[in-house]
């Protein structure tokens, strides 16, 4: 069964994250004001994440199984984003936590990843994942919902993996990781190609846009577009890098 069929048939939506699934953090479930002069462009969009019955168990079937290209190709999206020794991580709407293994080891001793998550039930799942698997340089990071929360020029890859399409609030989101990408760092997208006519009924109701209207929006907050990763096997998703001046 395709990943997006498992969804239908669980009436779930996608998170961030890993995606990187940016909805207010905290177990309260509140719901963060919109910023001043910025309406929410999906309200609701990450509800479903916040509620202290989800099911993470499920969630670990979905986002990790083989039903999910994503997650089979898991180490071929790794790779290609060149992470290397040393380097700063955030893996923006981090979930279950599928990537952060291959972060753990690509950054080395010297390197940091940081497991962003708004969703309350995956905070603490990624803190007991990182425990359990002794993923030494890994930190959870409870982000919110128009907001990284990153320190400034933490960090020199941000990686947001099926999650761009669940930023409730993208200018201020994007602000936020403008502010936490070191200067000449990278900001990566993975996201569901939104085609009228080719992608299925769940991707055009559930995405919000399409690649070139999403890079639009990239663009406009600063960033400069590098170029499109191809990466083998990847069928219903695109993954498109840029660069923070």
């Amino acid at each position: 069964m395709r990943f997006t069929d498992a969804i239908r048939r669980n009436a779930l939506s996608i998170s961030l994250l890993g995606l990187s699934c940016l909805a207010v953090a905290g177990a309260s479930g509140a719901r963060a004001p919109a910023k001043p002069g910025e309406d929410s462009v999906r309200p609701g969009v990450n509800e479903r994440f916040l509620s202290q019955d989800l099911d993470v168990a499920e969630f670990v079937e979905i986002f990790e199984g083989e039903s999910r290209e994503v997650s089979v190709h898991r180490e071929r999206i790794a790779r290609a984003l060149e992470v290397s020794a040393g380097m700063q991580v955030a893996d923006i709407g981090a979930g279950t936590g599928l990537f952060l293994p291959d972060f753990d080891r690509a950054v080395g001793a010297e390197g940091r990843v940081y497991a962003v998550e708004i969703a309350p039930k995956f905070l603490a799942h990624l803190r007991e994942r990182a425990e359990r698997e002794k993923l030494a340089r890994v930190e959870v990071v409870e982000g919110r919902e128009d907001a990284v929360a990153l320190p400034a020029a933490s960090v020199d890859l941000a990686f947001v993996c099926d999650t761009y399409h669940h930023f409730e609030y993208p200018r201020s989101t994007l602000a936020s990781l403008y502010s936490a990408i070191r200067p000449g760092g990278s900001l990566v997208i993975l996201d569901f190609e939104r085609i009228p006519g080719k992608s299925s009924k769940w991707v055009m109701e559930h995405v919000r846009a399409g690649k070139r209207e999403f890079r639009r929006e990239i663009e406009a907050a600063g960033f400069e577009f590098e170029r499109e990763i191809e990466v083998e096997g990847l069928k219903e998703n695109y993954v498109i890098r840029f660069r923070r001046p």
